[in-house]
């Protein structure tokens, strides 16, 4: 797969950092973000393309009654088998990436926002990026966030990031990182300062 003619701006971080706050703001400023979370959730929402073969491969007890992946379900046997995650991966994870690479594709701008959760765990973005941008936040206040937004235990939201990348290689990993420990209009003008560094820095560059 060739990479996008226009360059790319990886975005990732831990489970409650703030990605969809960065996310929405880089849009806000007319930057076309493409979100590989908001693709999944489509390829698996009623009538998805990926249900056949999910259905194919762990049969109808992982699907709601309105036609979607339960996500409960599926969520539960993940965590309590890896091999289950490495068959939905092998399903989800090339239809992802060809949905990510289209719509990257088609979006103008002087550059592009490629939302990646696993960014650095899958390396399958990789070769697209021209720079990575990591949003960070101290773990504690991380496990307050998603516990509170997602309504789950201690306990699941410590499995959740323990599937993640240590906070510390990520850090190390990024080109790029926007701390989100403080007010919301901190994140923002944050964003604001990124945003003018990417514009200065591709300006150049063949569109």
């Amino acid at each position: 797969m060739a990479k996008p003619d226009i360059p790319v701006i990886g975005l990732t971080g831990g489970i409650g950092s703030g990605k969809s706050a960065v996310a929405d703001r880089f849009a806000a400023h007319g930057i076309p973000v493409v979100d590989t979370d908001q693709i999944a959730h489509d390829l698996t929402g009623p009538d998805g393309a990926a249900m056949p073969a999910i259905l194919q491969a762990f049969g109808p007890g992982v699907q709601s009654a309105n036609g979607a992946l339960d996500r409960t379900v599926m969520r539960q046997r993940v965590f309590a088998d890896p091999a289950v995650r490495k068959v939905l991966e092998a399903i989800l994870h090339p239809m992802i990436r060809q949905a990510s690479f289209e719509a990257l594709s088609q979006s103008g701008g002087p550059y592009r926002v490629l939302v990646v959760p696993l960014l650095f765990e899958t390396g399958h973005y990789q070769p697209w990026l021209a720079r990575t941008l990591v949003v960070d936040c101290d773990e504690a206040l991380q496990n307050e966030r998603v516990m509170r937004r997602n309504g789950l235990s201690q306990e699941a939201v410590a499995a959740i990031m323990a599937a993640q990348l240590p906070r510390a290689e990520r850090l190390a990993r990024a080109d790029d990182v926007i701390v989100n420990n403080g007010a919301l209009e901190e994140l923002m003008l944050q964003v604001d300062d990124k945003h003018r560094y990417y514009l200065a820095n591709f300006a150049k560059t063949p569109q």
